[in-house]
C-alpha cells in the first residue's frame, strides 16, 4: 500500500492550503502533522528536514520536499494536472502567477496592519474586478470550453477556484459580473474529490483569525 504524503504545516491554510486544493482535487489521500509550538518548528530544522529552514514541507514518494511551487509542480506532473505539451504548461503557469499575484495579496490581509487594513481591502477589491477576474472570465469565453487550458482539468483551473473562494470570503458581490467563473467554481467544486474537500469536516481549513494569526507569529517569530 502506498504511503500517503505527510504535510508538515501549522494548523491553518496560509502557503499549505493551495498544496492541500490540489492533493485533494488530484483524488490524493494525504495525513498532516501540525505544528504547534516554536519547539515543534526547531527540532523539524534541527533534524535537517528543511531545506532552507521553512515550511511548507511535504514528505512524499521519498522526498521532503520544500517551497511552495516544487511541491506544486511535482504533484501537478505526478498527476496529469500540468498540460500535455510545453504550451499548455506555459498556459498553466502563466495563469497560476496571476492567480498567485492576487492570492498573496488576500494571505497577507490577516497580518496587514489596522490602520492600514481598509485601505488594502479597497486594493484588492480593485484588482479583483478591474485586473485579475476579467482576465480569466475572457480566457474562458474566448474558446467556449470547460476548463481553462486544453479543454481538460488542470491545476489552473483548481488555483483559479481556490482563489475564487477566497475572493468569495471577502465579499461576494465580486464575482456577480464573471458568470463564466462562477459556473467554473460550481463545476470544480462537484468533482468528487474536491466536494469531499470542501465538505464540513473536510481537509479545507477556515479562515485564520486574530488568534490564529497570533500563534503562527508565536511559532514562526515573525
Amino acid at each position: 500500500m502506498a504511503v500517503k504524503p505527510m504535510l508538515h504545516y501549522f494548523n491553518g491554510r496560509g502557503r499549505m492550503e493551495p498544496i492541500r486544493w490540489l492533493l485533494a482535487a488530484a483524488g490524493v489521500e494525504f495525513e498532516e502533522t501540525f505544528i504547534d509550538t516554536p519547539e515543534d518548528f526547531e527540532k523539524l530544522k534541527n533534524d535537517g528536514s528543511l531545506m532552507f529552514q521553512q515550511v511548507p514541507m511535504v514528505e512524499i514518494d521519498g522526498m521532503k520536499l520544500v517551497q511552495s511551487r516544487a511541491i506544486l509542480n511535482y504533484v501537478a506532473a505526478k498527476h496529469n494536472l500540468y498540460g500535455k505539451d510545453i504550451k499548455e504548461r506555459a498556459l498553466i503557469d502563466m495563469y497560476i502567477e496571476g492567480v498567485a499575484d492576487l492570492n498573496e495579496m488576500i494571505l497577507l490581509l490577516p497580518i496587514t496592519p489596522p490602520a492600514e487594513k481598509d485601505a488594502k481591502i479597497m486594493l484588492i477589491k480593485d484588482r479583483t474586478t478591474n485586473r485579475y477576474l476579467p482576465a480569466f472570465e475572457k480566457v474562458l469565453k474566448s474558446h467556449g470550453e470547460d476548463y481553462l487550458v486544453g479543454n481538460r482539468l488542470s491545476r489552473a483551473d483548481i488555483h483559479l477556484v481556490e482563489l475564487l473562494y477566497l475572493v468569495e470570503e471577502l465579499d461576494p458581490s465580486l464575482l456577480t459580473n464573471f458568470p463564466l467563473l462562477k459556473a467554473l467554481k460550481a463545476r470544480i467544486s462537484n468533482l468528487p474529490t474536491v466536494k469531499k474537500f470542501l465538505q464540513p469536516g473536510g481537509a479545507r481549513k477556515p479562515p485564520g483569525d486574530e488568534k490564529s494569526v497570533e500563534k503562527s507569529r508565536k511559532i514562526f517569530k515573525f
